[in-house]
C-alpha cells in the first residue's frame, strides 16, 4: 500500500427536471449518480472535484440528458463501477434488467437471486437493503422497485422523484400508495 496514490473523485452536474444531480467518475468509470437530497450527494460535493471536461462525465450527462427528454438509453454504453459488496452488484444487476416503463418487486428480485443461485432463500428485505444502497441513481434504475402490497416503497431522492421518474417512464402511479400514510399517489404531479 506504501507508494499507492489515491484515486481522485471527479463529479460533475446536470440539471434536471428532479433538480440538480451529481454524477462522479474514478479511474475512467462512473462510481455514482445521486439527486440532490440523497444522503450520498452531500458526500459527493465534499468529497469530489469539480471536473469539466471529463470523458466519463460528459457521457453521463449526454445519458441523463437524453433519459429526461425521453429517450430511452442503456446503461450499458456507460462504463460502470459502483462500489459495493458481491451481493450488492448481484443485486443491482438485476435492477438493470429490469425494462423501461416497467416495475418489479423487492420479492420478485429476491426469487431472481434465488433461482440464479440454484437454491436457497432470499428475504425480499434483503434485497431492499441492496437497493436502498445503490451508488448510480436513475442510471441503474431503483426507483423501478416497488412493494409488492401496492406501496411504492422507499426511495433515497424522495417519493416524489421517485414517482416523478415511474411516471416519465409511462408507469401507471395512480393506484400506487404512498407508504408512510396509506393515501394513493395522483398520476404525474410536478415537484415543487
Amino acid at each position: 500500500m506504501g507508494g499507492e496514490l489515491p484515486v481522485t473523485l471527479r463529479i460533475a452536474h446536470v440539471e434536471t427536471p428532479l433538480g440538480d444531480v451529481a454524477v462522479a467518475a474514478e479511474a475512467g468509470a462512473l462510481v455514482a449518480c445521486s439527486i440532490n437530497g440523497q444522503p450520498g450527494y452531500r458526500r459527493l460535493l465534499e468529497r469530489g472535484v469539480e471536473a469539466a471536461g471529463d470523458p466519463v462525465l460528459e457521457r453521463a450527462r449526454a445519458w441523463l440528458a437524453r433519459y429526461f427528454v425521453g429517450e430511452r438509453p442503456d446503461a450499458a454504453e456507460l462504463p460502470l463501477c459502483p462500489h459495493g459488496t458481491a451481493f450488492q452488484h448481484e443485486v443491482w444487476n438485476l435492477i438493470r434488467q429490469i425494462p423501461y416503463g416497467r416495475a418489479s418487486s423487492y420479492g420478485e428480485l429476491a426469487d431472481l437471486v434465488v433461482l440464479a443461485r440454484g437454491g436457497g432463500r432470499m428475504s425480499a428485505q434483503a434485497i431492499g437493503g441492496a437497493v436502498g444502497r445503490n451508488p448510480i441513481a436513475i442510471i441503474v434504475p431503483c426507483h423501478r422497485v416497488l412493494a409488492a402490497n401496492g406501496a411504492i416503497g422507499g426511495y433515497a431522492g424522495g417519493l416524489d422523484k421517485k414517482l416523478w421518474l415511474l411516471a416519465h417512464e409511462g408507469v401507471d402511479v395512480s393506484g400506487m400508495r404512498l407508504p408512510e400514510t396509506g393515501r394513493f399517489a395522483h398520476g404525474r404531479d410536478r415537484l415543487a
